[in-house]
Formats: C-alpha cells, structure tokens, sequence
C-alpha cells in the first residue's frame, strides 16, 4: 500500500471520527476543497475544517475503495446520512511533500448547498 493510499483511507476514517486532531495532519495548509455539484469551493485547511466541523454532523462516511500513486488518488465510498438511504460517492485527491492538495468530492446528484456556510465557501 502506498504512503498516500493509506493517506486516503485515513482521511475518511478520521473525518468519520471526527478526529480533527489527527485529520488536519493530513491536508497542506492550503489544500483546496471542490463540491461540483453545488459549484462549492473552500480554500485553506482552517476552513475546510470549520467546514466540516459546522457541517458534517449526522453524515458517516466509509471507504469501500482506495488507490493512489506518488500524487494523485482516488476513493469510492458511502455515505451513510441519518434519516435517508447510503449513497455512493467519489473523491479524487492531489498530493505534495506528504500532505493532501486538493479533495474533489462527487456525489450522486447535484442539489443547492445548505444555507448557512457562505462564510467558509466561494461559489465556483
């Protein structure tokens, strides 16, 4: 297993923990955040942070799949949200010197994004 393919499944076991401790070790201080989906971008690990410290709650992730060479990766895994069924969904990921660049999450279906986290996203 490659150093960032463990990088990758440690990413999402920490963030279903919800040690944050442990997974902002992971990201570049200015690792960049994309939701496709919603048009969504977060620039910075203190607010990709606070984003998913605000936002993550009731949401449990689980890596069925990871792969990943010197820098890039890619992991299949499912969300499971409280009150609605399991989705499949991706995240593709950029690294450097050890730490993760940029995490590009796709969800199953576009929506609109949550009211509430203007302050942590710019609209791309």
């Amino acid at each position: 297993m490659t150093d960032n393919r463990h990088r990758v499944e440690t990413f999402i076991e920490t963030l279903d923990d919800r040690d944050w401790e442990e997974w902002v070790t992971l990201l570049d201080p200015d690792v960049v955040y994309e939701i496709p989906q919603t048009r969504e971008r977060i620039r910075g690990r203190d607010r990709y942070l606070e984003f998913n410290q605000e936002f993550s709650r009731g949401l449990a992730p689980a890596c069925r799949g990871a792969i990943a060479d010197d820098t890039n990766g890619v992991a299949w895994f499912v969300w499971e949200v409280e009150g609605a069924e399991p989705a499949d969904a991706m995240a593709f990921f950029t690294f450097a010197d050890g730490l993760i660049t940029s995490v590009t999450d796709f969800w199953p279906e576009p929506y609109d994004p949550p009211t509430g986290r203007e302050h942590l996203v710019e609209r791309c």
